[in-house]
């Protein structure tokens, strides 16, 4: 029996907003230099590191894999450096230096006079989630979203299935119910193994080819004079020059019809 799509579920980093290269890429090298260590994340190592989810483990891989630190010693460190890292990445947020990705917030406001339940789960923590998706609220002109689920709230990060297991657990729906919308590899990899249909909308550190499984991937949420690109279109859907609820609705149809 199909059941008709009640939510959409967003993560945050490079879905919401491109918060990698300029954000946190920036804090965790404000936090090296502060703390004395001599080390500097160039935009081509980050990509390389953003593999690697949760911001103390990837503190913790750069240590050991590129500076030969002993693993204990690395995750020490690590353990030292990302509440700091965390909160001048909060400074960022609070000066408003983050803007939500183009078009994001009218596809949430349509979203929301549509009909749909959002909901947030992302690997980030609270102590920097909690204060960018209320910015991105207030800026974007929407609601809150009904539930925001972080690396908090469970064991096992992406591409684990827990956090979005979690967000549906809260809101009480079954994963056949939402589509999941991702912006990354280990995203999608945690969207497929939560059982649900996943919309893709490209990061900056993705390519194509890493997104590979997603129900539907675009570059872009599309806006006003700057229309999406289709990169991946498997059940051959009707795009326009923007997402939309409607667009929505015909992958989560047409994922019902394909499983």
């Amino acid at each position: 029996m199909t059941k008709p799509l009640e939510a959409v579920v967003f993560d945050v980093d490079g879905t919401l907003a491109e918060t990698e290269r300029h954000g946190h890429r920036v804090a965790f090298n404000k936090a090296f230099a502060q703390e004395g260590y001599p080390y500097s994340w160039s935009d081509e190592l980050y990509r390389e590191l953003v593999k690697t989810t949760g911001g103390d483990r990837r503190i913790a891989r750069y240590l050991n894999e590129y500076e030969n630190y002993g693993l204990e010693e690395a995750r020490e460190i690590a353990k030292k450096l990302h509440p700091i890292k965390t909160q001048l990445f909060v400074d960022t947020i609070l000066a408003g230096e983050i803007p939500g990705r183009a078009g994001v917030y009218r596809f949430i406001r349509e979203l929301q006079q549509a009909g749909f339940r959002t909901a947030v789960a992302t690997t980030g923590t609270n102590n920097w989630v909690h204060p960018l998706v209320k910015h991105l609220s207030d800026e974007g002109g929407f609601a809150p979203f009904e539930e925001v689920v972080t690396g908090n709230d469970v064991e096992n990060l992406k591409p684990a299935p827990d956090l979005f297991q979690e967000a549906l657990r809260r809101l009480g729906l079954e994963p056949d119910q939402v589509v999941m919308v991702e912006d990354s590899k280990n995203g999608v990899r945690s969207a497929m193994a939560t059982g649900g249909p996943c919309l893709a909308v490209q990061g900056e550190y993705a390519t194509p080819e890493s997104l590979e499984g997603a129900d539907l991937i675009v570059d872009s949420y599309g806006d006003t004079g700057a229309p999406l690109k289709v990169l991946s279109n498997p059940y051959n859907l009707k795009t326009g020059a923007m997402l939309t609820p409607d667009l929505v609705r015909d992958i989560h149809r047409r994922w019902q019809d394909n499983r």
